[in-house]
């Protein structure tokens, strides 16, 4: 199966947001809001979004009390999000709260290990030793299945193995997407098009391999043509 495009608003404002999406065209048709323009802009760049007939994953990585994430879930339902993020570190109880909160029509993705990490960095932030990085994934993705959830969001380089640990109970959603060398990149484990698919991935985010090309659409293009 062809992992769903999502390209990345990485971007500061609602008007940076337009004349990206206008620059893609209808050929994009997902689009991620995350922290920067989420805190910048609100719910309004979510209803613009939808109002382009677009589709939204609010990647807000949301770690806080059970009662606060089912809370801020059900909001994200409400303004009619395909995708929500939790961090899978919050727990299995935390995980299910978000779950109830999105009901069935906003799915919840636990994040395991950023991809900005190597197995020292997340271990240095665990406050243990890691083997690999892949074990910490397995562990977190198999929080997110018992506890209801729709998928994980995980580096390419582990997306195997939860693909072969779950299969098709949870989706992974692979970022850290590369098609040539990113100047400055602050990713520690990237995969290509071809590799996140080839693993399983079910969406793939994509963000400055489209967004900090000279022609976006062509770079888009281009990236789908991989995809298949």
């Amino acid at each position: 199966m062809t992992p769903q495009p999502i390209v990345a608003l990485d971007v500061p404002s609602l008007a940076d947001a337009r004349a990206l999406v206008d620059k893609l065209g209808a050929g994009a048709d997902f689009y991620k809001v995350g922290l920067q323009l989420f805190t910048a802009e609100g719910p309004r760049v979510v209803e613009w979004l939808h109002g382009e007939g677009k589709r939204v994953f609010l990647d807000l990585k949301l770690h806080d009390i059970p009662s606060t994430v089912s809370k801020a879930a059900a909001s994200a339902m409400r303004m009619k999000v395909a995708l929500l993020t939790i961090h899978g570190l919050g727990g299995e109880a935390m995980v299910r709260a978000a779950v109830d909160g999105a009901g069935k029509d906003t799915g919840v993705l636990v994040v395991t290990v950023l991809t900005s990490m190597d197995a020292a960095a997340a271990g240095a932030a665990l406050g243990r030793p890691l083997d690999s990085v892949s074990g910490e994934v397995l562990r977190l993705a198999a929080v997110a299945a018992a506890a209801g959830a729709h998928g994980v969001v995980c580096a390419g380089t582990e997306c195997a193995a939860v693909r072969g640990e779950f299969g098709e109970r949870l989706s992974p959603l692979v970022p850290g997407i590369r098609t040539a060398s990113v100047g400055g990149d602050d990713q520690s484990r990237v995969v290509t098009p071809e590799e996140a698919a080839a693993a399983g991935a079910a969406y793939v985010v994509i963000g400055r391999a489209v967004t900090a090309a000279g022609d976006p659409r062509s770079a888009f293009d281009g990236v789908l043509t991989r995809l298949a």
